[in-house]
């Protein structure tokens, strides 16, 4: 089974970046749609932007829109999650899913949609 392993969290201060980082353990990454959720102490996980296999479709939710960007690196087997302009409410456990959709052109914001998960990786945001 393919695993998925983020990195990239850790504690900063309101405003800042971060940069989440998820590497897949198989080249087979490359066929499909990639997604980022996350998920607050005492909240539902809920989405926050996804991929398609190539690319050409992302999906962010509308508290992140303008602030992330999600990315993929095929060659690499990474996806990747640029946060700006952090805020506190952006304080979470991010996880990092794949759809093992053969080369969908679309991508889905729901949790059932993905097929396999990483362990999370926590960002905090001071305030």
């Amino acid at each position: 089974q393919v695993r998925l392993v983020e990195s990239g969290g850790g504690l900063v201060q309101a405003g800042d970046s971060l940069r989440l980082s998820c590497v897949a353990s198989e080249s087979t990454f490359s066929n499909y749609a990639m997604g980022w959720f996350r998920q607050a102490p005492g909240k539902e996980r809920e989405f926050v932007a996804a991929v398609n296999w190539s690319g050409e479709s992302i999906n962010y939710s509308e508290s992140v829109k303008g602030r992330f960007t999600i990315s993929r690196d095929n060659a690499m087997n990474t996806l990747y999650l640029q946060m700006n302009s952090l805020k506190p409410e952006d304080t979470a456990v991010y996880y990092c899913a794949a759809d093992w959709t053969w080369r969908s052109s679309f991508t889905r914001h729901y949790e059932s949609g993905y097929d396999s998960w990483g362990q999370g990786t926590q960002v905090t945001v001071s305030s």
